[in-house]
């Protein structure tokens, strides 16, 4: 009996052929891959910015990272995707420059306080030692909070270390174990092992947040769902991890 002629993918048919019709399926069995980053992106924007703006800007980083994309390495399509079609949706959002740099030296000034008084303690901060740190009272302290949750791009993916011309973020890099350099793996390692540090080192509030946003993959309002809190609350719970977390990773970066 004849075995049956196996049916070349749509990528060796789009890469090898070069056919164009290969190419446009590709393109529509990922476009849910453009959704989800877009979703997750709108999840730390302010509600005016409209979520289908940032589809059609990260429709452009799909078509990008199905162009660039080498089948043959082995590594999953999604996982080389998802950084590029979100730095489509960012480049597209800078254009906007939705962030004053006042709010943004503010969300840097609350990281640093933070740290200042966990080192100088040795345990976790809590938000009125951060305060009386920054020299403000609770209210100005809870006001710029708010203020800061509400900041674009606020997020733990923003932590960004670039591989050659490409920028991916450190959940990919550590997702992506198929680098054989050893300095780059030893770079990683320190870096994933301070973040694992400094999510021991957050509250549990916090860790939970990080743990169901970042790692569980839930959305915001799914994240709210499963604690029982608003959106504003656990948005603002959210800030201040990533804040600390950024601060303890800007830290590794700069004194390594």
């Amino acid at each position: 009996m004849n075995k049956a002629l196996a049916v070349p993918s749509n990528w060796v048919l789009y890469k090898v052929h070069n056919d164009s019709q290969a190419k446009e399926e590709l393109i529509l069995e990922n476009v849910s891959l453009v959704r989800y980053v877009a979703e997750r992106v709108k999840d730390n924007l302010p509600p005016e910015v409209d979520r289908d703006d940032l589809i059609s800007y990260g429709f452009f980083g799909l078509i990008d990272a199905i162009e660039k994309f080498d089948h043959t390495r082995g590594l999953k399509f999604e996982t080389y995707a998802i950084p590029r079609i979100r730095g489509a949706i960012l480049d597209g959002l800078r254009a906007y420059d939705l962030a004053p740099r006042s709010l943004r030296r503010k969300a840097k000034q609350i990281g640093k306080a933070y740290a200042k008084v966990e080192k100088r303690l040795g345990r976790a901060a809590t938000d009125k030692e951060a305060a009386n740190e920054l020299g403000v009272d609770m209210e100005s302290f809870n006001s710029m909070l708010a203020d800061i949750s509400r900041l674009p791009l606020l997020s733990l993916d923003d932590l960004v270390i670039q591989d050659d011309e490409n920028g991916v973020t450190l959940g990919d890099r550590i997702a992506d174990k198929s680098s054989n350099d050893p300095v780059e793996l030893v770079e990683l390692t320190e870096t994933r092992d301070a973040l694992i540090e400094g999510i021991d080192s957050l509250s549990k509030q916090e860790r939970l947040v990080i743990t169901l946003y970042y790692y569980e993959g839930l959305t915001l309002k799914e994240t709210c769902e499963v604690m029982g809190l608003s959106e504003s609350r656990v948005s603002q719970i959210k800030t201040k991890a990533v804040l600390k977390l950024r601060e303890r990773l800007s830290y590794l970066q700069v004194y390594a």
